[in-house]
């Protein structure tokens, strides 16, 4: 069995699902696909949610309205027959009903939960739609059967499993099942999500619980590059990384592979492979267990880092000052991206301001503190980069004009990072690539 993840642009016009089930039938193998919501349907309904939290009901009737229309038109043109073009539309007239009973009751952040499962639930419904139109044999599996997360909002593993093959068990012979991406349940039992990018952790999910021949995770390009096409010209594919490389990348800006993807699959060894849905012969990239070989692979770049500095002569051999500024973090859990220490400092990056007040207000009894916003972390990764000499003198020499903040440098065997200025980012991009992929 393999998993098939199509994400929101692979599903968001009708030709995009009609080559999706062309794919999803391209060999014998069994397989679940993963869909997301159509693209922008995620967007549209966070802005319901917000207006709906400000009691803004009429500009919130207004999208939900115009979201409809497009939902409507998408069924003209994805269902031929009348039975199943009438099939279609019920599923659209069933969960905008739902949207327009929300606008008549108190908003609440369960009430979100749910508004923000409804495009999932229209994608898989209507593609199932289409399958059935098409005589394509096919199961509907529910994702809120199997898919759930603890107390933690971290996911429960063993219920995952458990509850998934024994719903495989009961419809075995069946050759295609079909489930939503992004939406579980919580601890609680109600709706619930897996944050952003949570497709693919689904995908990767129900790959390990299933023990799957490999997760396909098909997006719009033909794998993860080596640069950021958009800002570097002659970029390519990269046709195979090791699990950690791809973490590496994923965490640091990639923006093909959400983070959170890759460990489960790696903890199951279950190879994840990066494919794209309009070449869909293109090799891809393959994610694996490792790789033999070494040097620098890709280069990614992560916006929107604040950078915190706390300088103290009382820091000099104190003990317990560095475990002090980590509580801080910990108990607004913020996690931490690079940090270098001095005699009289430590600086720190951090990729959210939900609680930035709150923390300065408390990491300034150790000190002064300084905090530069708007910053970039740029990060090359490859096998055992750090080991390699000639490969660091060349990075170092590209990028010898550009003021870099911070770098961090042995802490991973594959990742050597550097915080620059926004405004740099894209000259330090295009220095790497001439200097090291060029």
């Amino acid at each position: 069995m393999k998993v098939m993840k199509f994400g929101g642009t692979s599903v968001g016009r009708p030709e995009r699902m009609r080559q999706v089930a062309e794919l999803a039938t391209r060999d014998n193998e069994d397989k679940i696909i993963v869909l997301s919501a159509l693209s922008g349907t995620t967007n549209a309904l966070v802005e319901i949610s917000e207006l709906l939290a400000k009691t803004n009901k009429e500009a919130a009737k207004e999208k939900i309205d115009a979201l409809e229309k497009h939902y409507r038109n998408f069924v003209t043109e994805l269902v031929q027959q009348d039975l199943y073009r009438q099939k279609a539309n019920d599923v659209v007239s069933e969960h905008f009903e739902f949207l327009n009973i929300i606008l008549k009751i108190s908003y609440s952040d369960a009430l979100s939960k749910d508004i923000l499962a409804q495009g999932e639930l229209m994608s898989t419904k209507l593609f199932s739609v289409y399958l059935t139109e098409n005589k394509i044999d096919h199961l509907l599996l529910p994702a809120l059967e199997f898919m759930r997360i603890d107390a933690n909002e971290e996911p429960d593993l063993n219920f995952i499993k458990t509850n998934l093959n024994k719903l495989l068990n009961k419809h075995s012979g069946t050759k295609i099942f079909v489930t939503q991406g992004y939406i579980c349940r919580n601890h609680r039992g109600e709706v619930d999500n897996l944050k952003r990018g949570g497709s693919d952790y689904t995908a990767s999910l129900i790959a390990a619980a299933g023990s799957a021949s490999v997760c396909e995770i098909w997006t719009d390009i033909d794998g993860m590059h080596n640069n950021d096409p958009r800002i570097v010209e002659a970029t390519h594919a990269i046709e195979k990384l090791s699990f950690d490389e791809a973490a590496e990348l994923a965490y640091f800006g990639a923006k093909i592979l959400h983070p959170t993807c890759i460990w489960p699959a790696q903890l199951s060894h279950v190879p994840v492979k990066l494919l794209n849905t309009m070449e869909p012969d293109a090799k891809g990239t393959t994610i694996q267990q490792s790789v033999e070989d070494t040097g620098a692979k890709a280069v990614a770049a992560k916006d929107g880092i604040i950078a915190i500095k706390v300088k103290s002569s009382r820091m000099l051999l104190a003990y317990g000052f560095l475990r002090k500024i980590f509580e801080v973090f910990e108990k607004y859990r913020t996690p931490i991206d690079m940090i270098t220490t001095s005699e009289v400092a430590v600086s720190l990056t951090i990729d959210s301001d939900a609680y930035l007040k709150e923390i300065i207000t408390e990491l300034q009894p150790f000190g002064s503190v300084e905090v530069d916003g708007d910053m970039t972390i740029v990060s090359i990764v490859g096998n055992k980069i750090i080991e390699s000499n000639h490969l660091l003198a060349k990075l170092f020499s590209s990028i010898e004009t550009i003021p870099v903040r911070m770098i961090s440098y042995g802490g991973s065997r594959h990742n050597i990072s550097f915080l620059v200025s926004k405004e740099h980012k894209e000259d330090m991009l295009r220095k790497i690539n001439a200097g090291i992929f060029a």
